[in-house]
């Protein structure tokens, strides 16, 4: 059974809008970010914190990385809507770890759900359920 994560725009945010491309400009930052600490290092960091390449679903909706070795399969990643804690109807990012999804890959979600949800101050339900926040919260 596939398991799915939310990171999600509530008030406090950076954002109040997603789009796919801003989803993956973040992961192109973050595949930077790791490439440099790995200069810094002197080793190919940024192969072994972001296995997978970007791959175009064909559909306006969702893309999916597709993994580079054998240790990790696939996740796909859209942008949708769904309700905060507090009830209301709120704009997220869906992480869905199909089936045949590596515990790799679960690993790597949890990674960059964690990055992605703090890089927009957003809600983050984790694909156990449990909620971090990671918005100003009053």
């Amino acid at each position: 059974m596939s398991q799915s994560a939310y990171i999600k725009l509530v008030k406090g945010s950076q954002d109040q809008e997603l789009t796919l491309e801003h989803i993956q400009g973040t992961l192109l930052r973050y595949q930077e970010q790791t490439a440099k600490t790995g200069e810094q290092l002197g080793w190919d960091y940024a192969g072994a914190a972001f296995p997978y390449t970007i791959e175009s679903s064909g559909d306006e909706r969702w893309f999916y990385l597709k993994g580079i070795n054998v240790h990790y399969k696939h996740m796909i990643i859209g942008p949708g809507m769904t309700k905060s804690v507090a009830g209301e109807q709120v704009p997220c990012i869906q992480v869905v770890l199909p089936e045949e999804a590596t515990h790799g890959d679960k690993a790597k979600a949890n990674e960059l759900c964690r990055y992605m949800a703090k890089s927009f101050a957003a809600e983050l339900t984790m694909f156990n359920g449990r909620t971090i926040y990671y918005n100003p919260r009053k």
